[in-house]
């Protein structure tokens, strides 16, 4: 079977689920963040075509449900690169949600905290990043009918939708940054003379996600917000060993403060 026959499998089996136009991805520790009314569901294991998640923390659900009158499709957990697949299969889940319908997706992760002025438990909107995971989603023939062979990712992150966001955290009384996400391979977490290095590149945050799936979701097409909640200082910064386990807990401590969030702005994208 060749991927894009993957693609449309997983695509006509989410379908049964409905036809939503708005698609979140929950990432570490997040999984259980904006609780859907009429819930409809699938395990990643469930869906033809998908890759099944198997890191702690990544439920591996799709969801579709309603928040207020809005139908949202919620990805609870993701596939990531150094879990071994290639990167062409860690972004199945989003181009099956292009060929669904969707057209705004919101995309959220954990990170480690680079620039300044950041700190755990800070969120930030993701306004650029840096590929460094040495590979490309795209790579490989063109999926023609998912979009061009040279996307355009000047704007890989809608700044339309960075503002609005800004409005309704402002609303909410909810403390918004932005800055810069850098992505690595993975799954070591990055040594401090990496970190002085990607300071110096305008990284402003550090993670292992989000990249291939924003190319992917922007090659279809797809207007795409992205949050990012700072679990840690990055390497180096605070002098102390990094672990998956503060990862959850800071995201579960941030649980609140994001489903609320996502919960007035999502229904309005």
């Amino acid at each position: 079977m060749d991927m894009l026959e993957r693609i449309e499998q997983a695509a006509q089996a989410i379908s049964k689920l409905g036809e939503p136009e708005v698609a979140v991805v929950l990432g570490s520790g997040l999984s259980e963040v904006l609780p859907l009314e009429g819930v409809r569901s699938l395990s990643f294991g469930e869906v033809p075509g998908f890759p099944v998640p198997t890191v702690a923390g990544h439920a591996g659900r799709v969801e579709v449900g309603k928040i207020g009158a809005r139908e949202v499709l919620v990805q609870r957990g993701r596939i990531h690169y150094y879990e071994g697949y290639d990167l062409s299969e860690v972004v199945i889940p989003v181009r099956a949600y292009a060929l669904l319908g969707v057209k705004s997706l919101v995309i959220t992760n954990a990170s480690g905290g680079i620039a300044a002025g950041l700190h755990p438990g800070d969120l930030v909107l993701i306004s650029d990043h840096i590929n460094m995971l040495g590979a490309n989603p795209l790579r490989g023939p063109n999926l023609e009918r998912l979009g061009p062979r040279f996307p355009d990712m000047t704007q890989a992150y809608d700044p339309k939708l960075r503002a609005h966001a800004r409005e309704v955290a402002a609303r909410l009384g909810i403390e918004l940054k932005e800055g810069v996400y850098l992505a690595t391979m993975g799954p070591s977490y990055e040594t401090p003379a990496e970190i002085r290095a990607f300071q110096r590149l305008g990284a402003d945050l550090v993670g292992m996600s989000t990249v291939p799936e924003v190319i992917a979701a922007r090659h279809a097409g797809l207007r795409v917000l992205g949050l990012s909640c700072v679990t840690n200082y990055a390497a180096g910064l605070a002098g102390e060993p990094l672990s998956h386990e503060e990862v959850i807990e800071t995201t579960r401590r941030k649980a609140a403060e994001l489903s609320k969030l996502l919960t007035a702005l999502v229904p309005q994208l």
